[in-house]
């Protein structure tokens, strides 16, 4: 199932029959959808349905372990990324990945932010500086946190220290971030502070959220896949997908019928 795009749109992501297997058990099965550029995809589903792995196969993260087996195709700008000879490196820099727990480095906050770019070659203080103020700013950090660039960032709080994250991710400017339940470790208060972070960078970055929490989907998203067992049952516009789902089984998920 495709999401409708409008005239002139071109596909930044376009999956066709992804299918991702382990020891023999299928974990995603035949997953196919093309979304825009600078639109906000949600992932919902239950437990094991496959929303976190569908976002380590999308960036080549699962090639870290050789129990898994990954077939199909993943584009990005009609560049397919899969399949051998590909700079798996640099597919990591177009996608980038935020986890749920905020994986800071045991390094200041600038080095923190400036981290994937000297992993890069970037050695010119001046491009590194540059490139630090303009993620902590579009973090939201930069007032709080931007002029404190020696600081370590054990001390902060897990959501400060989760917005450093998608800062140093952002820093590479990459063409989607995958974000997998970036609020699970977040109170109510902090999760609003990164939701309105992320309603704000929506509008220049295609974002792939994977969550547990209808209503973040709701309220972050242009477009919704609902994943059941690894399977696609429905995807498409946010709004007419929670109101009016065209499938049984998303009706019930929503209605909290099944788990």
């Amino acid at each position: 199932m495709t999401p409708v795009r409008t005239a002139g749109q071109e596909a930044k992501l376009a999956l066709a029959d992804l299918r991702v297997t382990r020891g023999g058990m299928e974990a995603l099965r035949g997953i196919t959808f093309t979304l825009p550029a600078a639109t906000s995809l949600s992932v919902i589903g239950g437990a094991g349905s496959g929303k976190s792995v569908l976002l380590r196969a999308m960036c080549r993260m699962l090639d870290l372990d050789r129990e898994w087996h990954v077939s199909g195709s993943v584009k990005v700008d009609g560049e397919e990324i899969l399949g051998d000879g590909i700079d798996v490196a640099r597919v990591r820099r177009r996608l980038g990945l935020v986890f749920s727990q905020p994986a800071v480095l045991p390094m200041s906050v600038f080095e923190n932010v400036v981290f994937g770019l000297r992993a890069m070659g970037v050695r010119e203080q001046h491009a590194l500086e540059e490139a630090y103020e303009r993620s902590m700013r579009r973090v939201m950090l930069w007032e709080q946190l931007g002029r404190q660039p020696a600081k370590q960032p054990g001390d902060l709080s897990a959501e400060v220290r989760q917005r450093l994250c998608i800062a140093r991710a952002i820093a590479l400017e990459p063409e989607a971030l995958l974000l997998d339940e970036p609020c699970a470790a977040l109170d109510p208060v902090a999760t609003q502070t990164l939701e309105d972070m992320l309603s704000r960078l929506r509008r220049e970055c295609t974002l792939v959220l994977a969550t547990n929490n209808l209503q973040q989907a709701a309220r972050l998203s242009d477009v919704t896949c609902y994943l059941e067992r690894g399977d696609v049952v429905e995807i498409g516009d946010t709004p007419a997908l929670f109101s009016r789902p065209s499938d049984v089984r998303t009706e019930d998920f929503l209605a909290g019928r099944v788990s």
